[in-house]
């Protein structure tokens, strides 16, 4: 039978063309504004009906969806409500931003997440409920909104152009509007699997109650398993566990995930029975997601190899060829002379990535200005690539190369590469896929053109971590400004530069 639904013009606007989702808190479509040349949006009917629209409801009614509307004007982790209204039955409907993305509940389902994209979506989800715990202005006053039912359903994953993978909470204000229903106050709303045990109990509830169901997600986006399974799905049963049995332990659920000991605890503690007992507020999850994340990714930055197999030997290079021979790169075919300064660079000792053309095609170059001199004190070295990688709070990879002989020292040459941006995107992508990358030198007294050049290989386990690198930061959000991961990849470059330098003057070389 066709929905009769479709083709419905609403408040003389939004002509309904496809139902795109249900669920009990009601009916979504996919419609389009024809005021605005049909630009799609998500129209949702709740599961109830004013039937005077002089009632205390429809004033409810309309508070929840100014409320809601400005929740999305305020976080971008939340779906942003663009109008409302009731149809010629008294159906409240929502006009919502078309997101086209995947259910979190889908995801899930079809595959494991990995912790750094876990602590990514939690992130989000946490920031979009703090917005709302904290409250929004309304005529006057602070509304704080109380989500009532979260779970992975109404989580909207979407790749976004800009932010990379992008989470945004559905349906906030939806479930205590249907509550304010006098037909249904009889009836539990929410979802079983998900509740407090205060919410199952009936009582008035706060922003501690959200914080147990994200527990309960949580816990299942990390093993795919619930934490609570009771022995029917009845209300009584569900009412049993919630209330009474101890949360499986992640031992049990996924024996061989390997999480950070801080984020079991703060799952255990998210699912603590008193409200008292769990974490009182949202910023106090941020903060520990946030310490998890920095002592995670810093922790696993490094590529799992030994330092030592990252040093490349020069093997062609040995010192009586390199005295008379400007173009050391071992590609005779291409001259030096050809690549110039850029006019927009300062003459001055600095370093910058760039790609360049040679007979071979497009790769990768590290572009140095330093006085002639030094330059010349490096043309006879071992040259050593190393990579870290941060992704939050702004995918960050710092990128270092050190020029070494023994009667002058180490030459070190770092670089950030911001893995958001197409320039740092493309550089790792070519470094990753060549394996090595051109050093192109300039000479302070003489920077018209490259006088020098000198090639260095990538270890093979090194591209593969570029590659990776960068595929994961094109789905990552960035939280912060950038400076701040170069920061934090800085105190972890200082902590490993004497270990370098150990290696390096620990090589049987004369070079």
């Amino acid at each position: 039978m066709p929905d009769p639904n479709i083709g419905r013009l609403l408040s003389k606007r939004y002509q309904l063309q496809e139902l795109i989702g249900t669920g009990a808190m009601g009916r979504v479509y996919r419609a389009k504004d024809v005021l605005l040349g049909g630009v799609p949006v998500a129209v949702k009917f709740l599961a109830l009906s004013i039937q005077n629209e002089k009632m205390r409801l429809q004033e409810r009614f309309e508070t929840e969806a100014k409320t809601c509307a400005l929740l999305g004007q305020k976080s971008i982790h939340i779906v942003r409500v663009m109008d409302y209204g009731l149809d010629d039955k008294n159906t409240p409907f929502y006009v919502m931003e078309y997101l086209q993305g995947e259910s979190l509940s889908n995801i899930i389902r079809l595959q494991n997440l990995s912790v750094p994209r876990f602590l990514s979506m939690a992130r989000q989800i946490c920031l979009g409920l703090q917005c709302a715990h904290d409250g929004i202005l309304v005529d006057g006053h602070i509304y704080p909104i109380i989500h009532r039912d979260i779970k992975p359903s109404n989580m909207l994953v979407i790749q976004d152009a800009s932010f990379g993978e992008l989470v945004k909470v559905l349906d906030f204000g939806i479930a205590k509007l249907l509550q304010s229903d006098g037909n249904v106050t009889n009836y539990y709303l929410g979802t079983l699997a998900y509740s407090s045990p205060e919410q199952m109990e009936g009582k008035e509830l706060d922003n501690r109650s959200d914080i147990y169901s994200l527990g309960v997600m949580m816990f299942e986006m990390l093993t795919g398993k619930m934490p609570l399974v009771p022995t029917t799905s009845s209300f009584g049963a569900w009412y049993k566990v919630h209330r009474h049995q101890e949360p499986i332990a992640f031992a049990e659920a996924a024996p061989a995930l390997q999480l950070p000991k801080a984020l079991e605890d703060l799952v255990k503690n998210c699912l603590a029975k008193a409200p008292s007992d769990r974490p009182q507020n949202i910023s106090e999850i941020l903060e520990i997601l946030s310490d998890i994340e920095h002592h995670f990714h810093t922790r696993l930055s490094l590529p799992q190899t030994d330092a030592v197999a990252d040093v490349m030997m020069a093997k062609s290079e040995p010192e009586s060829q390199t005295k008379g021979n400007s173009q050391i790169s071992g590609a005779s075919s291409e001259i030096p002379a050809i690549y110039s300064w850029p006019k927009n660079k300062p003459i001055a000792d600095i370093v910058f990535p760039q790609p360049i053309r040679t007979n071979a095609g497009v790769a990768p170059s590290l572009w140095v200005m330093l006085p002639q001199e030094e330059i010349q004190k490096r043309l006879v070295c071992k040259r050593y690539n190393q990579f870290l990688f941060i992704t939050v709070p702004h995918p960050m990879a710092l990128w270092i190369t050190v020029l070494y002989n023994r009667q002058h020292g180490a030459k070190w040459l770092p670089y950030y590469l911001d893995l958001k941006t197409n320039l740092g995107q493309e550089i790792a992508n070519l470094m990753g896929q060549t394996g090595s990358y051109r050093l192109l030198f300039f000479a302070r007294e003489f920077p018209g053109s490259c006088s020098h050049m000198l090639v260095s290989t990538i270890a093979p386990a090194q591209c593969q971590k570029l590659l990776e690198w960068v595929n994961s930061s094109r789905v990552m959000v960035s939280s912060a400004e950038p400076q701040m991961s170069k920061t934090l990849l800085k105190r972890e470059y200082e902590k490993i530069k004497p270990m370098i330098l150990a290696k390096l003057e620990g090589m049987n070389t004369n070079s």
